[in-house]
């Protein structure tokens, strides 16, 4: 049993300590957060395109666990456990078109409902049936250009979670989820515990030391992150350009006076999500190890096309690679103090933390749940 006893976060961010620097260091931590967190919540696995067609289907994983999520011929989308019922093998691998999903061990064979539609040389075995064998399935739902898991049996669908307000608020206002088309993915492997990434998202505290090139960009003093249940958004209006500055040699953006907004949200436990007028980016963040984290980036747009539009799709993912290596270099810091004998808690800045203690505290809410 993991202890937690010496963790109980208060309400009263003023008077509220930090996590306990273990729950970042232990290993036994990452094996409860897989159980109470990850398995427990919705997980982006992949992208509508990959399962667009009837027979499609994609190879995924969730913090270890296997899965293939499949596109039926009635053209239903459907997600199982990889794990073939014989042996433990997996039934898919990669991704592709067929009509059927074979292990590639002993050659059984299931339907892309999961059925059992073959399985050779099993003649004689008393007391199974195949008609009763199927792959287990998981919830899976389609949301603008990504597809969402849940290996929770007991899950609300997606719309009844955080992700029905963030679909609402954007469609109120707008933004065309479902034309955003992949655009490109970068993955970033980081020497730090997954949940010092996401602290380090859920604050701007940090900019105007780590991030010069963003502190330029960003009016620092309207910053701010407003939390509700189970996820946050933030506040981060583009400052006014000064007399003189020209956009692309002064400033990488410019605030214009019908500029439209832009959202950006983060949806426990590690889901980002940038919202602007014609592109949409994703972050998502998975444990490797309790001192390992991938950190996976991409980016969808509504129309790449070509010239100073493609431009300036280049340098917006250049933009961010910058504010990611500078974001990576300050996580791997902190996760080897965290490691210090010297160090166990800290304290939360009143004006600029309310998003990591919003955080760590529903870490604490799943982590005692029975």
């Amino acid at each position: 049993m993991l202890d937690l006893s010496d963790y109980t976060p208060s309400n009263d961010l003023a008077s509220a300590e930090t996590m306990p620097s273990r729950w970042y260091t232990d290993a036994a931590f990452l094996e409860a957060e897989k159980e109470k967190i990850f398995w427990k919540t919705w997980q982006p696995v992949g992208r509508v395109d990959m399962v667009a067609r009837p027979g499609d289907y994609f190879a995924c994983e969730v913090v270890g666990e296997p899965l293939v999520v499949t596109r039926t011929v009635s053209g239903e989308l459907r997600a199982f456990y990889n794990v073939c019922r014989h042996r433990g093998a997996t039934v898919a691998n990669g991704k592709g078109n067929r009509k059927t999903l074979q292990c590639m061990y002993h050659g059984w064979t299931y339907d892309l409902e999961g059925k059992l539609v073959r399985a050779p040389e099993f003649e004689g075995v008393q007391n199974w049936q195949a008609e009763d064998v199927c792959l287990p399935s998981v919830k899976v739902e389609a949301w603008g250009p990504f597809v969402f898991v849940n290996l929770d049996p007991a899950a609300p669908p997606m719309i009844e979670t955080a992700y029905g307000q963030i679909d609402a608020e954007m469609r109120a206002k707008g933004f065309k989820i479902d034309h955003m088309r992949s655009f490109e993915r970068r993955d970033y492997e980081i020497a730090c515990n997954w949940k010092v990434y996401v602290d380090n998202y859920l604050e701007g505290y940090h900019v105007p030391i780590a991030h010069p090139g963003l502190y330029r960009e960003l009016d620092y003093d309207q910053y701010r992150v407003d939390t509700f249940d189970e996820h946050s958004s933030q506040y981060a209006p583009i400052r006014a350009a000064k007399e003189g500055q020209i956009q692309g040699r002064d400033r990488r953006y410019i605030r214009t006076d019908d500029e439209a907004d832009a959202l950006y949200y983060w949806v426990f436990p590690n889901v980002m999500l940038n919202v602007y007028p014609d592109n949409i980016s994703i972050n998502i963040i998975l444990p490797l190890g309790h001192e390992r984290t991938l950190t996976i980036f991409e980016w969808y747009f509504e129309e790449p096309g070509t010239g100073a539009g493609w431009e300036s799709m280049q340098q917006t993912i250049q933009f961010s690679d910058e504010i990611q290596q500078e974001d990576i270099e300050i996580c791997e810091i902190v996760q080897k103090g965290l490691t210090s004998r010297s160090y166990d808690r800290g304290r939360f800045s009143v004006l600029r933390e309310n998003g990591v203690h919003h955080f760590q505290a529903l870490i604490h809410r799943y982590l005692i749940k029975q």
